[in-house]
């Protein structure tokens, strides 16, 4: 039976087209060469049958329509080839005239066939994957048109953005903040390599992510063909799991295993697809996966001798202190309710910022190099040092000089670097439901909140010293951070740079509620823009998302700003402008070198932001700080605040 033929206008006003000229048009997904020639209106197809070359790209010569790509000749109106070449002539399609309006007619589409990226993709959103981050090229496109089909049944959000790096950035933020794997998409190539850094960045932060790559065609793999890299060879040091797709694949097991190894081993999982395999159609018994049945739980009880080793120590101290990293994100409350049991003063790590509040009577700032003296005091003054979810860098310094117990969910984490007293294996929660029961109220422990506050009062007294003290370079990092002690919102989620912006971050800010991300064992700069956009992904508009970076890092990412507001993400990004890699500068100072090659040019980031149809605004005077604070945190968009700050003032 003869197939239905759909009528689709291509010209509005068909002098759009004028005699002699060719232009590409879309009749449904139908690609058209459409051609005005001897007054004459036809439709061809689109793609050179050598090649594929757009026709419509290219040009009437000799009465001859001249593909573009390779110089093939065809007849602008019948698509043969001179020279009764018949086997290359092209497609033609119905054309109609009305109302000035050109109309081309093709066959009704017939329903579209599941594919084996359609398997894969619903495996995936059934896992929950349902975040993607990427861009969509020419050897993903069969893969992206399955996400499409997800997203258009509100199954998943696809935000493109406008750098690869920034995609794995944004992943590896959502899987920091939530547990749970987001992907990252991209073409083969050069796409899939500019992802590296931020797939490392979720690696050593242990976070769990997706990586998807496009790839070339299966039969011109390992000639040189444009575009071609090993990936499976690439990603081999970065993936915990790290598989080619093939048409014969089992597809969605592929799959569950992929998003399997991402949750269990807080890992990375890299999944490439050679372009015609996306396309394939699936075979009629295939069928989607669900996580149903096929993961276990993870509280995990610790060993019985490990926790009456603890318990013998923890009974024993007067003065224990809790040290809570990253790792205990999850399980906050839990260890902040143990820690009021024992009168124990709780410091975290740079990465656990915020896990307990400054203003908690237990709390004692950040340990390390970006923290407080109030920390490193009360360590120094332990007689034990009971550590949750850390990983023992040396950017923390927790001293071995100390009696140690350490708990933590991975069995390597544990006396990585040297042995503690007491390593417990198990899920932080689940052990300290143990020890609660075993302690049985016998605990002899001194009360430190007195000391603890008193120590707050002498580091707050030196904060104020340092206020008083101002340049005409700019503003100080201390005078930025006070204000934002005062204003920032306490449910806010902060994604934090490298540099001194951080240094002084994790220095002068105080936490109340707020969750904050950083790329902490990479370090890598350019991390809070695209953490922001994994970030606002994860919590939507529930809660507000800051971005703190300085003028070195943001400008990594810098036009990532537009997708800010294409997605209508109210990020607000505070960038401190000092024209300088100061973190850099003053380690050359501090290695006896001289300074050299760090100071920058900058653009006035708070026009760009402007430009990119965001909200904008520079500060120079410290005085005017709150209000412009007051200022940006009102706007209901995304907004930048650019401060002008000195870098020797951090």
């Amino acid at each position: 039976m003869d197939k239905k033929l759909i009528w689709h206008k291509v010209l509005s006003n068909k002098k759009e087209l004028p005699e002699g000229r060719v232009k590409t048009v879309t009749a449904n997904h139908k690609g058209i060469c459409l051609t005005h020639y001897k007054g004459k209106f036809s439709a061809l197809d689109n793609r050179c049958p050598h090649q594929g070359g757009p026709l419509g790209e290219g040009s009437i010569e000799n009465g001859m329509l001249r593909c573009p790509w390779h110089g093939w000749d065809y007849d602008p109106c019948t698509g043969l080839a001179p020279g009764g070449h018949d086997d290359f002539g092209i497609e033609t399609f119905a054309v109609k005239e009305e109302n000035e309006s050109i109309f081309v007619g093709v066959e009704e589409e017939v329903p579209h066939d599941t594919t084996v990226s359609d398997i894969m993709v619903e495996t995936m959103v059934n896992w929950g994957v349902n975040k993607v981050f990427g861009m969509v090229g020419h050897s993903n496109l069969g893969f992206a048109d399955a996400m499409r089909r997800q997203e258009e049944k509100g199954n998943l959000n696809f935000y493109g953005i406008r750098h690869e790096g920034a995609a794995s950035f944004a992943a590896s933020a959502y899987g920091k903040l939530t547990g749970k794997p987001a992907a990252c998409f991209s073409i083969a190539g050069p796409g899939a390599t500019n992802m590296y850094t931020g797939l490392w960045d979720a690696k050593v932060d242990r976070a769990p992510i997706l990586a998807l790559t496009g790839q070339v065609k299966t039969q011109v793999v390992g000639t040189g063909n444009f575009q071609e890299v090993d990936l499976v060879q690439g990603f081999n040091s970065v993936a915990a799991f790290n598989q080619r797709v093939q048409s014969d694949s089992q597809h969605a097991e592929l799959m569950t295993l992929a998003i399997k190894h991402a949750i269990l081993k807080r890992d990375v999982s890299h999944l490439t697809f050679p372009d015609e395999v996306q396309e394939t159609k699936a075979k009629s018994n295939s069928k989607a996966q669900s996580p149903k049945n096929r993961i276990t739980s993870l509280d995990i009880a610790p060993p019985i001798d490990a926790v009456n080793d603890a318990i013998a120590l923890i009974k024993k101290a007067k003065r224990p202190v809790i040290i809570m990293g990253h790792g205990a994100k999850g399980h906050k409350k839990a260890v902040v309710k143990f820690a009021e049991r024992l009168n124990a003063a709780v410091v975290t790590t740079f990465k656990g910022k915020g896990l307990i509040a400054d203003s908690h009577p237990l709390g004692g700032g950040v340990l390390g190099r970006s923290g407080t003296p109030i920390a490193s005091w009360f360590m120094n003054e332990a007689d034990l040092l009971i550590v949750f979810g850390a990983s023992f860098s040396s950017h923390t310094g927790i001293t071995p000089k100390k009696p140690i117990i350490q708990i933590d969910f991975d069995p390597l984490a544990l006396s990585k670097f040297h042995q503690v007293e007491v390593a417990v294996w198990g899920e932080i929660s689940r052990t300290l439901d143990i020890f609660n029961s075993e302690l049985k109220g016998q605990i002899n422990t001194e009360d430190q909140t007195n000391e603890i506050a008193e120590r707050w009062v002498i580091w707050k007294a030196e904060k104020q010293k340092r206020l008083l003290e101002t340049s005409d370079k700019g503003i100080s990092s201390i005078a930025i951070f006070e204000a934002m002690n005062k204003l920032t919102p306490e449910n806010a989620v902060m994604c934090v740079d490298v540099g001194n912006n951080a240094y002084s971050f994790g220095r002068y800010f105080e936490p109340t509620n707020q969750d904050f991300l950083m790329s902490g064992y990479l370090g890598s700069i350019g991390f809070a823009l695209p953490a922001a956009i994994g970030a606002w992904a994860a919590v939507g508009d529930s809660r507000p998302v800051i971005a703190v970076a300085g003028d070195g890092g943001i400008c990594q990412y810098l036009a990532e700003i537009t997708i800010l507001v294409k997605y209508k993400m109210p990020v607000k990004l505070i960038i401190i402008n000092n024209n300088e890699l100061g973190k850099i500068s003053k380690e050359q100072r501090a290695g006896e070198f001289d300074v050299w090659q760090t100071t920058l040019s900058n653009p006035n980031f708070s026009e760009f932001a402007i430009s990119c149809g965001a909200w904008g605004k520079r500060v120079t005077k410290q005085g005017d700080l709150e209000s412009a604070f007051k200022e940006l945190y009102s706007q209901p968009n995304a907004a930048v605040l650019e401060i002008m700050a000195d870098a020797n003032f951090i």
